[in-house]
């Protein structure tokens, strides 16, 4: 247990931003399951709208250090990729 009054601040401080974390990460991995499972179920149209606002909510995260920059440019490629080899599949089909 903290002592003093800004130890007891700061425990303040970092329960608050834990609680806010784990809400926007739940919502940026929600958000990346919604584009994957559009892909898997080979709607290509909504696994594109998905990902829009995936991408979004990902350069937010880098944005605010939730996740780091690299981590959100690696998951956009992968998604992105995923979508095309979905196109090209069910074009080649």
């Amino acid at each position: 247990m903290p002592n003093t009054p800004t130890a007891k601040k700061r425990l303040r401080q970092n329960d608050k931003r834990r609680v806010r974390n784990r809400a926007r990460r739940s919502a940026l991995r929600t958000q990346i399951r919604k584009v994957r499972s559009a892909i898997a179920a080979g709607n290509l149209e909504l696994a594109a709208a998905e990902f829009r606002v995936a991408t979004k909510r990902l350069d937010q995260a880098a944005a605010a250090n939730l996740i780091h920059d690299n981590t959100a440019a690696r998951t956009k490629s992968r998604l992105s990729a995923a979508i095309k080899n979905a196109q090209s599949v069910d074009t080649a089909a």
